[in-house]
């Protein structure tokens, strides 16, 4: 049996667009796949930049974006908003970008 990896921070609230959930419905897809991997660190198709803020954000507590990709090639983004400076999330958000 293979161990998921452990959670890197909490998502707080789970909260998607209906967009979004459409998008992983066309797909045959479900928000936990996607999920999983943006709690592992797998931040997906975001730039250089975008990477190295999350990876100081799993130490200072901000925001966390991941870009994700369905199986039908639909841009999915995750976002986890920050609550505080003690690294507590308020909620993490399966959207769209048109959604932003």
């Amino acid at each position: 049996m293979i161990t998921p990896p452990k959670p890197l921070f909490s998502l707080g609230r789970n909260l998607a667009t209906p967009g979004a959930i459409e998008a992983l419905a066309a797909s045959g897809q479900t928000p936990a796949e996607f999920l999983r991997r943006h709690i592992a660190g797998d931040w997906g198709d975001v730039c250089p930049e975008d990477a190295k803020r999350n990876d100081e954000a799993l130490v200072d507590g901000s925001r966390i974006l991941s870009v994700y990709r369905t199986k039908k090639g639909v841009k999915v983004w995750i976002i986890t908003e920050a609550a505080d400076d003690n690294g507590n999330r308020s909620a993490t958000t399966l959207l769209l970008p048109s959604d932003y």
